[in-house]
């Protein structure tokens, strides 16, 4: 599970823009999925992109949010919420409700990670692979 070495308070990581955590958090999501399939089952590269791409696109974002909405703190579903309704523009391969739910949810994860909380990260995420591994 990777581990940010300089975690900063909750009071620093909310002072980021919404589209910031969202930068950092699409990187993190990433890894953990790559960090998932990886330790699931030594494959090929091109066969692990491919099924990186079931969990990665923001359609699967959008679907795995679902799976955590009703566990989200006051707290994360705030920042949920403040990464949702960014100024985040539509992506050509899913329609703006999908995109924007995506960035909400990259905008919790890079706040997660930002402030250290490496647990709450794996929980939500096991959460959301599962969700997505049943489809």
């Amino acid at each position: 599970m990777l581990q940010n070495p300089n975690p900063l308070t909750e009071a620093e990581a909310r002072q980021y823009s919404p589209l910031t955590l969202a930068y950092l958090g699409d990187g993190v999501y990433e890894l953990l999925v790559r960090e998932t399939l990886v330790l699931r089952d030594n494959r090929p590269n091109g066969t692990l992109h491919r099924e990186a791409l079931r969990f990665v696109s923001a359609a699967a974002q959008s679907d795995g949010v679902e799976a955590i909405l009703p566990l989200l703190t006051e707290t994360e579903l705030s920042l949920f919420k403040r990464g949702r309704n960014s100024d985040a523009t539509g992506h050509r391969n899913s329609d703006v409700i999908q995109y924007k739910r995506a960035t909400g949810l990259e905008t919790l994860f890079g706040y997660l990670y930002l402030i250290g909380s490496t647990e709450r990260l794996s929980e939500l995420f096991s959460v959301i692979y599962q969700a997505l591994s049943s489809k």
